[in-house]
């Protein structure tokens, strides 16, 4: 008898706690049911190709990842959400998508897409040479990781080609600087940034240039071996470049001809690429 009070007593505790919860709840408290995740997913798309609105189709997709964590749909949809923002030029949240994308789904066919992303997202804000050049170098080592990590996939052969335009701008960049020393007669200033486009970016349009300047910053020091080693590889690596004609008349003027110093690092460098 006493234990059958005691289950009773209890069973009344429990409906003495859940009734007045039950009065307090409100509308607000009610929670609305989750969208279906393809229905979801159906609606960014829709956004996304009909009515061109990438940013609120991207809203849509990132519904599907919050009401549907666990789901194939959220992985679809996340790597969606990394699209979406891309096409609204919001680079900042698509390299956030792709880049949680990459990290939660490394294994993913899709992942090459995803670093491509973050890398397309790092290149479409590359400023002009006057300006801090952080993004263009992130956007280079993103390329790069494309190129390196899935060499076979379709993104590789578009990641190179970003590569040597964002190459390109560095050396750009150090061009620049290293005509501004030119201009003060800081000649080892320049000659240090001219042999950094020389090794480091030697396949851009830059290296022909950056020979000229430091056959011009070498006969300034006096320093003409290396003047006529600067002149002579630029002759016989782009015969016809106005660049060349500049650093003949350079060396000539000063009672000299271009002639190769084989133990020259000019000399050496260029040596390297030809083997």
């Amino acid at each position: 008898m006493r234990a059958r009070l005691v289950h009773v007593l209890l069973a009344f505790a429990l409906v003495a706690v859940v009734v007045p919860l039950a009065a307090c709840t409100s509308d607000k408290d009610i929670q609305i049911p989750d969208d279906p995740a393809d229905k979801l997913y159906n609606e960014g798309l829709y956004l996304l190709q009909n009515k061109k609105d990438p940013k609120a189709a991207a809203k849509k997709f990132e519904e599907v990842d919050r009401q549907h964590p666990y789901s194939e749909w959220a992985r679809k949809a996340l790597l969606m959400t990394a699209y979406a923002y891309y096409e609204a030029r919001e680079y900042d949240e698509s390299i956030s998508a792709a880049k949680r994308y990459v990290t939660l789904h490394p294994g993913s066919p899709d992942a090459a897409y995803a670093q491509f992303l973050i890398a397309s997202s790092y290149f479409e804000e590359i400023p002009d040479v006057t300006r801090d050049q952080q993004r263009t170098e992130k956007a280079l080592q993103a390329l790069d990781e494309v190129a390196r990590k899935y060499p076979t996939s379709e993104y590789a052969v578009s990641a190179r080609k970003k590569m040597e335009v964002a190459r390109d701008q560095l050396a750009g960049k150090e061009m620049m600087i290293g005509r501004w020393y030119l201009d003060r007669k800081d000649y080892t200033g320049a000659i240090n940034r001219f042999k950094l486009v020389v090794t480091q970016y030697q396949t851009t349009r830059h290296v022909e240039e950056a020979l000229m300047r430091l056959t011009e910053s070498y006969m300034a020091l006096g320093i003409v071996p290396e003047a006529q080693t600067a002149a002579a590889v630029l002759g016989h690596n782009f015969p016809d470049s106005p660049w060349y004609k500049d650093a003949y008349r350079l060396v000539k003027g000063g009672g000299f001809e271009p002639d190769e110093n084989k133990d020259s690092w000019i000399s050496r460098l260029f040596r390297k690429k030809a083997a």
